[in-house]
């Protein structure tokens, strides 16, 4: 049995002569090997059980076959065969090859090849084989580990499990006083008794114990400069084997004395750049007015101050509104930290009259931010509140009041205040005002957004109107901007009345969104309107549309289909450009999808003239036009909508109101990302 040096737990003298089975980490870890025979004809004749775990061949699959096609990948059989060969000639060889695993994938192996006699007394070999790779790693590492301890002017430190100096570094040497010799197998109490060791080894214990790295920062004297106190920051991280079994700690530890300043600095700046950052996520993301009024609160509150204002000028928020354009009025979108108004809480959002001569006149009027000392002047509610007015109750302290300036106009005023701790120094101002500056050119963003979005669907609105009454023929119709998170788009349907005594049903989408879309969506409402005064087929009127469209540019496109419904004949002319497939139900509820012939969108390029379709639609039938919003969906495809809509269709007889009603609520439970319109017809 093998003896097994081992050194006792206080470090001392090896024990001698205590028989131990260690643990087998080298061969298993680090250098597995494996072992077999080759006959002088190339067949294995011997396989142990460490070749079948390394390399997944059992001895079946192996013993009695040609070893070579079976281990040796294609491109180094020629060398195989030139080693085996010298060693047949009874020389013993060393190579260096990929051998098969079993599973396909090759494991790079190191061999030692000796001549032996196989079973049948003729000349064999016998391979001793070791998977290298752990090695190869390993002598890296080690190559990795010397050059950091040898170059790195961080101090490093290796220490046992019982927290003894294994090796030190120059540079840990140097900030000790003792050359790297005189630490290996001593403890920190021995070298650096002035840093308070208890304290040190406890967390270099609790490293050992949890598995997980910890910082530390110390203050204490060593033999380097035994009269002056210095700092040090420290880490401690766990050493441990392949099977996470602790073998002690790693430290490493930087003197931080003369660069502390700096390095408060450094963090502070560090700090103030994810603030830059957390703000950009909270306001730079958004086109939610008060969401991004909000966001800019909640950043400058705790972090910067105590309580945060943000006003915009009421002719800002309503230009359009006469009443609105005074410029003396602020209105409070957000505020955050302990509320600075009267014990009378005001509602979130107030409007305030500015006092004439005060701060925030100066500052609206000069777009220059000012630090004031508290209280700040009262801002008085409007209409009169009977409490106090803003900033009524203020403690002692200072106030940073700044203007929201964006694109040369001022929006309105941000004002920070502090009461607690230091008053506002250089660099808190200054990112204060980098915090506004950005924000209002966000919350201008939202503005403009918001007053876009909403001019839009005012014209919108305007551009539909009710429906006419049309004898013989009940109508219905549904319109539905997009959520409020989207523009609004380009949908339009009417209803028109042909000189003939016919009616003309017509719905389209105006691709993309905003005010353009609206306008464009107007233009070919008008146009329609027109052409159809004057009986133009419906062909001929898509045709009209479709070069409208295409003199606006190449960017615009638009969907459309328009049927006229012939009361004497009971049938319908229907044209598509680019549109989806209205939607035929019969008395008897059996639905169908209306795929006649359909052209390009209106604006594109096109081949052939527009194709009109012949409908019957007798008494009973009900005819549904509808634009794409209404059956597609981020969550499902174009087919699941279609079929939707042919369910809700074969739905026993009600009202067209109440069938659209029907139709809206089971195909869009969720507000839609696009608008909606959606145009019934049944005859009487």
């Amino acid at each position: 049995m093998a003896v097994v040096q081992r050194a006792d737990s206080d470090g001392g003298q090896p024990a001698e002569g205590r028989p131990v089975v260690g643990h087998p980490g080298v061969f298993r870890d680090l250098l597995p090997m494996a072992v077999w025979g080759v006959g002088h004809d190339g067949c294995v004749w011997q396989w142990g059980l460490a070749a079948q775990d390394l390399l997944g061949w059992g001895p079946d699959q192996v013993i009695g076959h040609d070893g070579l096609p079976i281990l040796v990948p294609e491109c180094n059989r020629e060398l195989a065969k030139e080693l085996a060969a010298r060693c047949w000639a009874g020389e013993t060889v060393v190579g260096s090859y990929p051998v098969r695993h079993r599973d396909g994938h090759t494991v790079e192996m190191e061999m030692w090849m000796a001549p032996v006699t196989d079973p049948a007394g003729q000349p064999g070999l016998l391979v001793i084989a070791a998977e290298t790779s752990a090695v190869r790693r390993m002598r890296d590492s080690l190559a990795a580990l010397e050059g950091l301890f040898a170059q790195s002017p961080i101090g490093l430190a290796l220490l046992d499990r019982e927290l003894r100096y294994v090796r030190v570094n120059d540079a840990l040497a140097d900030m000790n006083g003792r050359p790297a010799a005189a630490h290996v197998g001593k403890r920190l109490r021995e070298v650096v008794p002035g840093i308070d060791p208890g304290a040190v080894e406890a967390l270099m214990r609790q490293v050992l114990h949890s598995g997980r790295a910890v910082l530390d920062v110390r203050t204490g004297r060593t033999d380097a400069n035994p009269g002056c106190d210095r700092v040090w920051s420290s880490s401690y991280a766990p050493l441990t084997d392949s099977d996470g079994e602790a073998l002690g700690v790693i430290a490493s530890v930087i003197d931080i004395t003369e660069g502390q300043a700096d390095h408060l600095r450094a963090e502070r700046a560090r700090q103030r750049f994810a603030l830059l950052a957390e703000a950009g996520e909270r306001i730079g993301t958004t086109l939610d007015l008060r969401q991004a009024a909000d966001g800019l609160a909640q950043v400058l509150v705790p972090q910067l101050a105590d309580t945060a204002e943000v006003l915009l000028l009421e002719g800002v928020l309503a230009p359009d509104d006469a009443g609105a354009s005074a410029h003396d009025l602020l209105h409070r979108l957000a505020t955050a930290g302990p509320t600075p108004t009267a014990p009378a809480q005001q509602a979130p959002e107030a409007t305030h009259r500015i006092p004439p001569g005060s701060v925030y006149a100066a500052v609206l009027g000069q777009r220059r931010p000012q630090t004031v000392p508290l209280p700040l002047p009262v801002l008085r509610s409007v209409p009169p509140d009977p409490g106090e007015g803003l900033f009524a109750h203020s403690a002692p302290g200072t106030a940073r009041v700044v203007p929201l300036n964006a694109r040369g106009k001022v929006l309105g005023l941000v004002i920070t205040t502090r009461t607690r701790g230091e008053p506002f120094d250089e660099e808190d101002t200054v990112l204060i005002d980098e915090l506004v500056a950005r924000a209002a050119l966000n919350i201008d963003n939202a503005r403009l957004y918001a007053s876009r979005h909403q001019a839009a669907l005012t014209l919108q609105r305007s551009l539909i109107k009710p429906l006419p009454a049309v004898p013989g023929l009940e109508l219905a119709s549904g319109y539905l901007p997009a959520s409020s998170e989207n523009e609004v788009g380009g949908d339009w349907l009417d209803v028109l009345t042909l000189p003939d005594g016919r009616t003309g049903l017509i719905i389209g989408d105006v691709m993309g969104h905003g005010i353009r879309a609206a306008a464009v969506m107007g233009q070919l409402r008008i146009m329609a309107r027109t052409l159809a005064a004057q009986n133009v087929p419906p062909a001929r009127l898509m045709h009209h549309l479709d070069a409208a469209v295409t003199d606006l540019g190449e960017s615009e496109l638009a969907t459309c289909v328009y049927a006229v419904y012939d009361r004497a004949s009971a049938d319908c002319l229907i044209t598509r450009a680019g549109h989806p497939p209205p939607v035929l139900a019969d008395p008897h509820r059996t639905v169908r999808f209306l795929e006649g012939t359909c052209g390009a969108p209106l604006g594109s390029p096109r081949d052939a003239p527009f194709q009109t379709e012949h409908v019957p639609l007798p008494p009973g039938s009900i005819l549904v036009l509808y634009t794409d919003g209404l059956i597609e969906s981020h969550d499902h495809d174009l087919d699941h909508g279609l079929n939707q809509l042919a369910h809700a269709l074969r739905r026993p007889s009600r009202t067209l109101r109440e069938i659209r009603d029907h139709l809206i609520a089971d195909l869009l439970p969720e507000p839609s990302h696009d608008d909606v319109a959606v145009l019934l017809a049944r005859p009487r």
